[in-house]
């Protein structure tokens, strides 16, 4: 890298930790109540700003005033469920780096794909405890990786706990959004994620306003729904193929056809934001069936925007971010889920402008 384009990406980074210290999360006043307009959900917690899936991560998101955090859900040897993106976690921690554990990388095929690295699921929850967490996007989020190594692997009860914690201190009540991850996967090597979910939430009688449940897979939703906790479910719907172990695809389930069978079973859909633009009518065709529309995933870095709300060519450069939610919150979407629950609020407050 030449001497120009690095001070500029060091300047840029600087800038980027600035916004996360002076932003809503850090104030010393945190969001004491949700305006009206879509929920905002953090995914992983604040990713944007802190290490995904981190005590850091979901206080930042609440404190900037989040509606719900979002765990995604993945057991350990021992069975307990604990919070990372996937189960293998050879760029959320520092396995990698920790000598006693080499002789734990392997490669595993999940949901039909060849993975290497190592997995949660040949770990006890003690031996997780040694562990800590890293950025998983150092090479877009740098900004994020000051904080490599100061956080753990929490369990999704620690999440309940944090949320609780948090409600107390914001005055609003935060839920919770686990995701099974992979849930047919482990159930074929005896880890079946549902039954342990439903042991927590009702060990700690999780209400619906403070627990809903997500998955891209129906038969994982199934399971938890003939479990009647009184909960909303939430089908997550990918933009290509099937769920996991499904014949139906996931155009198939968009259509109306398919969105009036997932409210036979759910309250929420979950698809990706592209497939929510026009010509697409799936908002429209979802709420005709009575489904509510959560949109994924809301993110600030030009990479992951519409060519139309870019600016410059940098791929890791903040676009306009503000453009792409006030667009989805005009289509009249239900909920956003977003790396960046600070923006999508300052975004969602415009509205009342």
């Amino acid at each position: 890298m030449s001497p120009a384009p690095r001070r500029r990406s060091v300047l840029l980074a600087t800038a980027a930790v600035t916004a996360a210290a002076t932003a809503p999360a850090g104030a010393a006043t945190p969001v004491r109540h949700r305006a009206s307009g879509p929920l905002v959900i953090g995914h992983r917690g604040a990713a944007g700003w802190r290490p995904e899936h981190t005590a850091e991560a979901y206080t930042y998101a609440v404190r900037a005033g989040a509606d719900w955090i979002e765990p995604d859900l993945v057991p350990t040897k021992d069975h307990v469920l604990v919070v990372r993106h996937e189960n293998e976690i050879g760029g959320t921690t520092d396995v990698a780096g920790r000598p006693e554990f080499a002789d734990r990388r392997t490669t595993r095929t999940v949901d039909g794909r060849a993975v290497t690295g190592w997995f949660t699921e040949d770990f006890t929850l003690r031996e997780l405890r040694t562990l800590r967490t890293v950025e998983r996007l150092p090479l877009v989020r740098n900004r994020n990786t000051v904080f490599d190594g100061r956080g753990r692997v929490m369990t999704f009860q620690e999440v309940i706990d944090l949320a609780r914690r948090l409600s107390g201190e914001s005055g609003r009540r935060i839920a919770v959004f686990p995701e099974t991850k992979h849930p047919t996967y482990f159930r074929s090597i005896g880890l079946p994620l549902e039954e342990e979910l439903i042991r927590v939430i009702r060990r700690n009688r999780l209400t619906a306003r403070e627990c809903v449940v997500q998955s891209f897979e129906p038969s994982s939703l199934h399971r938890i729904a003939a479990a009647r906790l009184g909960l909303p479910l939430w089908q997550a719907l990918g933009t290509s193929g099937s769920p996991y172990g499904h014949a139906v695809t996931y155009k198939d389930m968009m259509s109306p056809t398919g969105l009036r069978e997932i409210a036979s079973y759910a309250q929420w859909i979950g698809p990706d934001k592209s497939t929510l633009v026009p010509p697409h009518t799936l908002l429209a065709d979802a709420h005709a069936a009575g489904l509510k529309v959560g949109a994924y995933t809301f993110r600030a870095e030009n990479q992951y925007l519409p060519a139309a709300y870019r600016r410059g060519t940098a791929p890791n450069d903040f676009g306009d971010a503000f453009a792409e939610y006030a667009f989805h919150y005009g289509q009249g979407v239900d909920a956003v889920v977003t790396d960046f629950p600070d923006i999508a609020v300052q975004a969602r407050e415009g509205l009342r402008r």
